[in-house]
């Protein structure tokens, strides 16, 4: 259900946010807010903007979902451009923030739905276009869109989600931004979902919108490809991050940590979790105050044969470039991927002033088990160089097996060199099916360990249908 009836109307645009807000400031610490079902089967609230307090908790039961309001006015800063693609990109506020709090969290088994494709109702594109129509200027336009984010955490400590669902977010789902001490448990990622699409995302023609061309009126189905910028959770310069048992599939990276400003990133394992559409399990693109100590276990990731899918990835540019070290991927089972592998600190042009260094990575018990548009998919595997400062990809491969053979990326781009270049690979001792060849004239050295005979990673009871009856797939 979209309450649409009911906020058609700008007074009537966020009808719960008052009385919301006002049990949570008045809630002691240690104790919750519940959203639960009426006595006469109301199931729905609809809300602007909400802060957290420290140590309250907003607890959304089974069957109860948090609508966000579709007026861009409810969530603007004061700048005014919430809605549009004018300005910085930074001029709404989320509808869930939480500042320095201590033991906060969002939990339950309920959901908090951001109708990203809804029709906005206030604002120059009001009737025009939907929260993603605007996102899509960013491609057809090159402009930063204004829209607004579903949980945004600034600093403080111990924060929860727990089984909560978070769908169909106007921009990213959940940043946890220098926060130390954040949990994601059984926590669903999905957009779009079926109240913006159709069964298996087959759109009519015509019907999505196209990203080379502003809307001039609201789109009417949505694809993962269509809804820009809607990452899952990103965790940026945090510490001490556990990601587990949950789910993800979105329009933009299903997690990217992220390490910008004067604080690293520290700490952080994700584990026992799925992926379906995405950019995949990301680190970077900011990356120049240092990531350290990332480790990735258990996971699959089934890329659906997305032209935008990708697996495995670090990413940066000598913009906001830095050092990722320490990052282990163990028992990763991945299909229907693009590109399964990508390590690459020329993401974007740079400018030459904070060089990426990726060193200390090891991908240990993976197993790609082929795609039957992409076939092996291809890797990408690039350290830095430029203008005398070389910091080489230090990569061991550990049991890393491809039922069909993947392509080794040869293809340069902004700026940087023919790949595979500046990269110093440790294959074994666990079988390695697929070659690369030491290049002097690249900077490519293979060292070759003593290979036994394990086998390739079981994937058989790896990949499962994502747990939504919203999931268009």
């Amino acid at each position: 259900m979209l309450p649409a009836s009911i906020d058609a109307s700008l007074a009537n645009s966020n009808p719960d946010t008052a009385r919301i807000q006002k049990e949570i400031s008045n809630c002691p610490a240690g104790q919750a807010v519940k959203l639960t079902t009426g006595g006469s089967g109301q199931n729905a609230f609809l809300s602007g903007p909400l802060t957290l307090a420290s140590g309250v908790t907003l607890w959304i039961d089974q069957g109860v979902t948090l609508f966000a309001s579709r007026s861009p006015v409810d969530f603007d800063t004061g700048a005014g451009n919430c809605g549009t693609a004018a300005g910085d990109g930074k001029s709404c506020n989320a509808l869930i923030t939480a500042s320095k709090t201590q033991n906060s969290g969002v939990v339950g088994d309920g959901i908090i739905d951001g109708r990203g494709g809804s029709v906005l109702t206030s604002g120059a594109n009001a009737g025009i276009m939907t929260w993603w129509d605007v996102a899509m200027l960013n491609k057809s336009t090159g402009k930063s869109q204004n829209n607004p984010r579903m949980i945004q955490l600034f600093g403080g400590s111990n924060f929860t989600l727990y089984r909560i669902t978070v769908q169909n977010a106007p921009a990213f789902h959940v940043v946890p931004n220098t926060v130390n001490g954040f949990t994601a448990w059984g926590v669903k990622i999905l957009t779009p979902t079926l109240a913006y699409s159709k069964p298996g995302y087959a759109c009519p023609a015509g019907s999505s919108p196209d990203p080379t061309t502003p809307a001039t009126s609201p789109s009417t189905c949505f694809t993962p490809e269509t809804t820009k910028n809607t990452d899952g959770i990103d965790p940026g310069q945090s510490n001490n991050v556990l990601i587990a048992y949950s789910y993800f599939s979105g329009g933009d990276d299903n997690i990217a940590i992220k390490a910008s400003g004067s604080a690293a990133a520290l700490s952080h394992r994700i584990v026992h979790s799925h992926f379906y559409y995405g950019h995949g399990m990301s680190i970077g693109s900011e990356t120049n105050s240092g990531v350290d100590g990332v480790e990735m276990r258990d996971l699959s990731i089934d890329g659906q044969d997305s032209p935008n899918g990708v697996g495995i990835r670090i990413k940066s540019d000598d913009g906001r470039g830095g050092e990722v070290k320490n990052i282990s991927y163990q028992q990763i089972c991945m299909r229907n991927v693009k590109e399964p592998m990508i390590f690459d600190p020329y993401y974007s042009p740079g400018n030459h002033t904070s060089a990426p260094n990726f060193h200390d990575i090891t991908v240990s018990g993976f197993h790609y088990l082929g795609s039957a548009k992409y076939g092996g998919g291809t890797l990408t595997f690039n350290g830095y160089a430029f203008n005398g400062t070389v910091n080489p990809l230090k990569i061991a491969l550990d049991n890393v097996i491809f039922d069909s053979a993947p392509k080794i990326s040869n293809t340069s781009h902004n700026g940087g060199p023919t790949p595979p270049s500046n990269t110093q690979f440790t294959m074994g001792p666990g079988p390695v099916n697929f070659t690369v060849a030491s290049s002097a004239a690249n900077n490519v050295t293979v060292t070759e360990l003593q290979k036994n005979g394990q086998s390739a990673l079981d994937c058989s009871q790896a990949f499962v249908s994502f747990p939504s009856s919203a999931s268009p797939f």
